[in-house]
């Protein structure tokens, strides 16, 4: 989710930070520039979010990072709608690089990857997005200079620290090679990402707009970022409210601590009156006089053929 903050060329375990490269024919006035230093704080601030150390350091739940796919879905969709919208205008036109940027159909992918065929049924947008989602679209319908942030904000990122975040979730996730699941970080109409972000700077920075609207657009994209770190924030106490992941597709267990409502098999959470918890029901089977009797013999033959195995 993160990919709104660009990587250097280190290592995965280093800070997200944009990744510019020195050009003497760039102006302290160029759009380029002024959103780099415009938006300073707010990129640290960003970086050092909980989701966000957490995922760099592969510490990711799968459920937090289905949930994190879903909130990309509607912010891109609202994105490129707005994009579709305004192609034809010349205050965003010169960005509009449909075949190469846009990631609604890749995350639709990775959706129906993690969710399967019905995927559009299992998910619903959160209220921190839903924040993100209204801002873009009164952007794209009432203000289209401005929508340069949010692109900007989103796809630049995408191609430097999106890159960083691909490999810490597929190996901390085990994801396939082959990418299902992560195809929103996969750009296959790009061959340089270096050179690619070298021109949207370059057409960003011929935009014809003044002053006033180029402050205007880095206020924005700092919006942007507080829009990113409310869904950070948001996915950031869900994760802390899960339970503990199903491994090797099994199912989650109550481990028998804090409040049974917050166990998996809790009927009302379910919504139906299906199986017991099993940490629950194993643990009320065992206080059974005769299951504990049971018990008690197998563990002497068992005591016993173990000091026969010994001897």
């Amino acid at each position: 989710m993160p990919s709104a903050l660009e990587s250097p060329e280190g290592g995965e375990e280093d800070t997200l930070r944009y990744e510019e490269v020195e050009d003497d024919a760039v102006s302290p006035m160029d759009l380029s520039e002024l959103l780099k230093e415009g938006t300073k704080e707010s990129h640290d601030r960003a970086e050092n979010t909980q989701f966000v150390k957490d995922f760099l350091k592969g510490r990711i739940k799968k459920e937090l990072f289905k949930l994190a796919t879903v909130a990309l879905y509607f912010t891109y969709s609202a994105l490129e709608e707005e994009m579709d919208r305004n192609k034809d205008n010349p205050v965003f036109a010169p960005l509009y690089f449909p075949v190469e940027l846009h990631r609604r159909e890749a995350l639709a992918k990775d959706l129906k990857y993690f969710y399967g065929e019905d995927w559009k049924e299992k998910i619903q947008c959160s209220e921190a997005t839903q924040q993100y989602v209204d801002r873009i679209h009164h952007v794209g319908q009432h203000e289209p200079e401005l929508l340069v942030a949010h692109a900007y904000t989103r796809y630049m990122g995408d191609l430097s620290g999106g890159q960083v975040l691909k490999k810490v979730a597929q190996r901390a996730l085990k994801l396939p090679s082959t990418e299902e699941g992560i195809q929103f970080y996969v750009f296959e109409n790009i061959s340089n990402a270096q050179q690619f972000k070298q021109l949207y700077r370059a057409r960003m920075n011929a935009l014809d707009l003044d002053k006033n609207t180029k402050e205007r657009i880095v206020e924005e994209a700092n919006k942007a970022f507080r829009f990113n770190m409310q869904v950070f924030d948001e996915l950031d106490k869900i994760g802390r409210s899960l339970a503990e992941e199903a491994q090797d597709g099994g199912f989650p267990v109550h481990d028998g601590k804090g409040d049974i409502r917050k166990c998996p098999y809790y009927a009302d959470k379910l919504g139906t009156a299906g199986p017991g918890c099993p940490f629950h029901a194993a643990v009320g089977l065992a206080r059974q006089p005769l299951v504990q009797l049971v018990l008690a013999a197998c563990m002497a033959v068992a005591a016993g053929a173990a000091a026969w195995y010994i001897l």
